[in-house]
């Protein structure tokens, strides 16, 4: 769901999850590269490496070009180590640099791999796949009439982009579905809105933010702002739910809007110097450059007002970051049910012929020192998305639902919440009661998505009872 990363030109950021062509930020950093290369190589390991190298380039049925090879065996090291580790091509680094001013071109899924299919970790706000009913925990195995199964998930999501305008058929595996769905898609220009506000009545705000991105604290600043000038705020609901994260900064600039000056919003910690590092609510570590700080049009009132911040198992990375914060500082009330988890963080390496590696140099803690890898944050009041509690038929993808994710160094993991064989293969869907659905039936049947902060919104509707001292229908976190 969204990654912390350094570059060689001494930058640092946080996207999510690794599982799309997202966003990234630099603050200074120094940079991987330029480290001293370390002594004692594997010489052994080596030298097998080089002899299967030539039985490949002698023997191989067709001719393999160097360039493939080499670049197959650094996208194999490094997806091999956790699911945010990875090789960029030009392409994939282009993208991930363009996805910082909110604008990208696709169907909008983050996405990620898992028994060489793709896995739907979240579909974006406002996007074709959003509208389409595409849902979290989706496995994807053909796309069009190619078959996943075989591809890298680089591979995979240049099948899924295209021109704007044009369709793409995706083949689905849902949990508890006993046939495979068909969706069509029409690729769009990925636009996504930062920050959405509204006065929902009088005296109580909702301000939403769907991804951070470079404009995220200037945009927080002027809804805040917009909604003061309806009158005095008596509370105050940050939405975070199914916000897949994004730029580092953009966390550190959200949290600072609510925080105390220079209390410490994160930290990381990795074997190397670089990686220890602590930011806090203050302009140098929000602001890129040196523009003007849009927090000091802040109203001095929303410093103080009461808050609730609502969370889910979308909300990873930079918003677990800011959820974390606020928790730890008792600056709101966090509500709703845990998050993702996705803690650690990934540093960017350029190389030659602009492409890039993605590489997990460490993780991040809550001012606290609370490890949010493959772990979350537990909201101080649980509430689920449906009045009567139940959870949603989709299963809940968690980082800790990724293989070879990395482990939680100061907490126990949460349990698996996604049924083991919610990968099987087209030859084994899920197995449910009843007679099996038809596609149309299935397509029929699918819920429609929940508008936020309306009267069918239960969390928010809870979290406004909540600030006004009404009594709530709640599960206290354990």
């Amino acid at each position: 769901m969204g990654k912390f990363e350094m570059n060689k030109t001494k930058s640092i950021s946080l996207v999510i999850g690794g599982f799309i062509a997202g966003a990234f930020i630099s603050l200074g950093v120094p940079a991987l590269a330029d480290k001293e290369t370390p002594q004692g190589l594997p010489i052994d390991e080596l030298r097998t490496f080089a002899e299967v190298y030539s039985a490949i380039k002698q023997g191989y049925v067709e001719p393999v070009e160097d360039k493939k090879m080499i670049t197959n065996a650094i996208s194999g090291m490094l997806a091999n180590l956790d699911p945010h580790s990875s090789y960029l091509d030009a392409d994939a680094f282009k993208d991930l640099q363009v996805g910082t001013q909110g604008e990208f071109g696709g169907l909008g899924i983050e996405v990620g791999m898992e028994d060489g299919l793709v896995k739907v970790v979240s579909p974006i706000e406002d996007t074709p796949a959003y509208r389409a009913g595409v849902k979290s925990g989706d496995l994807i195995f053909k796309l069009d009439e190619t078959p996943v199964k075989g591809l890298t998930l680089s591979d995979a999501v240049k099948k899924m982009r295209g021109k704007p305008k044009t369709p793409i058929k995706l083949s689905i595996i849902r949990k508890g579905e006993t046939k495979p769905i068909e969706i069509t898609l029409i690729r769009e220009v990925i636009k996504v809105q930062s920050v959405k506000s509204k006065l929902t009545e009088p005296g109580y705000g909702w301000v939403r933010v769907t991804q951070f991105q470079e404009n995220t604290v200037a945009e927080l600043s002027k809804h805040i702002s917009g909604l003061y000038k309806t009158g005095k705020l008596n509370g105050l609901v940050l939405d975070l739910r199914n916000d897949p994260g994004g730029l580092l900064n953009g966390a550190i600039g959200v949290s600072a809007a609510f925080l105390p000056p220079d209390v410490k919003v994160v930290s990381t910690d990795g074997r190397t110097p670089d990686a220890k590092q602590e930011y806090l609510a203050r302009s140098r570590d929000y602001l890129r450059g040196t523009r003007e700080d849009p927090l000091l049009t802040l109203p001095v009132e929303v410093k103080k007002v009461p808050m609730v911040v609502l969370v889910n198992a979308g909300s990873a990375s930079a918003s677990e970051i800011v959820a974390g914060a606020l928790q730890d500082h008792k600056r709101a009330v966090i509500m709703g049910t845990q998050t993702f988890g996705k803690g650690s963080v990934q540093s960017v390496i350029p190389l030659p012929g602009n492409s890039a590696i993605k590489l997990t140099t460490a993780r991040y803690y809550t001012p606290q020192g609370r490890a949010i890898q493959a772990k979350g944050i537990v909201p101080d009041i649980i509430v689920e998305e449906s009045a009567n509690g139940n959870t949603p038929s989709s299963p809940r993808l968690r980082e800790a639902d990724l293989e070879r994710h990395l482990n939680n160094d100061r907490e126990k993991e949460s349990p698996k919440e996604v049924a083991k064989d919610a990968g099987k293969a087209p030859s084994k869907p899920a197995k449910t009661e009843g007679k099996d659905k038809s596609k149309n039936e299935v397509d029929e049947e699918m819920p429609q998505r929940l508008e936020y902060a309306t009267k069918a919104d239960n969390q928010f509707q809870q979290a406004v009872n909540l600030l006004k001292g009404m009594q709530i229908m709640q599960n206290k976190a354990q």
